[in-house]
């Protein structure tokens, strides 16, 4: 039996997690949870049907606090970091942007290990979160749980390359994304996420921060890291070693899978997912990125070769710009060009070195000011 807790709980990363737990309650218990305010009610419903004895929300606690009876209840913006923190065998961390690395670092302090599928911890905190060392992270998303996966075949020296997999979003064969809508940017053709993430798909911003992430995890240098369009979403990375061969791990597009692997590592939960179905026929295909049309991924790159600073800028600035589209205030073109903007003014006078979460915050507060000051003139 392990003892799991959930960062993000009502989110798309955790929503799957506690299905995954549901249907196998003689392998995890639910020791902890935490929430933001948008979804107290299935929260609520959550721990009760989990009976989970601690749960953090940035919410109403005193909302919780009527609806559970006996269940201990922190609130504010620090109650991440502290359900973190619990005595357990793994937290996941399913929290949307760069909120989730205080709680990252709080769970490797106290000696848990993180099965990370907030990969924001290591855009905006890398050098923080792999201080702890890179055997205690799980990487979650389904390109780091593939190349996770792929690297069991051979040996960390034998590696010539990675190359991560790109759906390309629902504009990937799209010219001119001028007059792109919301709703078609949330129109994802082969998964379901949440907004955010699914923002990032679009703009490939997502693939981006997954060459970053990889860097990290790996300790792979950016030029070794390489991303193509796959729009069946079937092969979700490969690793290419010296010899030639490619190993390559392939499922489903189904988060349980990564995330059943994530929680359970080493051992492999049953029917995590469907398998492929090998007696119908398949056509697998791959892809250059368009960089003229996509210019997130190089835009990436550099900022990773420029160090930490600034690709906590890079993600700042993204989120910012997100936002904002999400409010159908900017066109959805100018999210990548606010984030080059922010970083091309700010990236050329950053230290690469972060030494702690006061150096991100003020990384971060510098990017936002100046993505709003570019989203203004925009």
């Amino acid at each position: 039996m392990r003892d799991i807790v959930i960062l993000g709980s009502t989110g798309s990363i955790g929503v799957q997690a506690l299905e995954v737990i549901a249907a196998n309650p003689s392998k995890f218990r639910v020791v902890g949870l935490s929430a933001g305010s948008n979804n107290l009610e299935r929260l609520i419903s959550q721990v009760k049907k989990f009976e989970v004895p601690i749960v953090g929300t940035t919410g109403d606690a005193t909302v919780l606090r009527e609806a559970l009876p006996g269940v201990e209840v922190i609130d504010g913006a620090e109650s991440s970091r502290s359900i973190a923190a619990l005595s357990c065998d793994v937290v996941l961390n399913g929290i949307t942007g760069s909120i989730g690395l205080g709680p990252t670092l709080a769970a490797l302090e106290v000696g848990n290990k993180v099965a990370l599928a907030n990969k924001e911890s290591l855009v905006a905190g890398g050098d923080l979160v792999m201080a702890y060392g890179r055997d205690r992270i799980i990487p979650v998303d389904s390109e780091h749980s593939a190349l996770y996966q792929a690297l069991l075949a051979g040996k960390q020296s034998d590696v010539e390359k990675f190359i991560l997999t790109a759906s390309g979003g629902p504009f990937r064969n799209v010219t001119d994304m001028s007059s792109v809508t919301l709703a078609d940017a949330f129109n994802h053709p082969t998964w379901s996420m949440g907004p955010v993430v699914t923002i990032n798909s679009a703009t490939l911003v997502n693939k981006g921060l997954e060459i970053i992430e990889a860097h990290y995890l790996f300790g792979i240098p950016y030029n070794r890291i390489e991303a193509v369009i796959h729009p069946q979403s079937v092969v979700h990375s490969m690793v290419e070693f010296k010899d030639g061969s490619t190993i390559a791990q392939a499922s489903p597009p189904n988060m349980k899978g990564p995330i059943a692997y994530a929680i359970s590592y080493p051992d492999r939960v049953a029917d995590a997912m469907p398998a492929i179905d090998w007696k119908s026929s398949h056509t697998w295909s791959f892809d250059p990125i368009d960089s003229e049309r996509f210019p997130a991924v190089d835009l990436a790159r550099r900022c990773g070769s420029l160090g930490g600073a600034v690709t906590a800028m890079y993600n700042a600035a993204n989120e910012v710009a997100v936002a904002a589209f999400m409010k159908e205030q900017i066109p959805f073109t100018a999210i990548v060009d606010t984030i080059e903007r922010t970083v091309t003014k700010l990236g050329g006078h950053a230290s690469s070195v972060v030494r702690d979460l006061k150096d991100v915050s003020v990384i971060e507060n510098d990017a936002r000011r100046v993505a709003q000051e570019a989203l203004a003139k925009n």
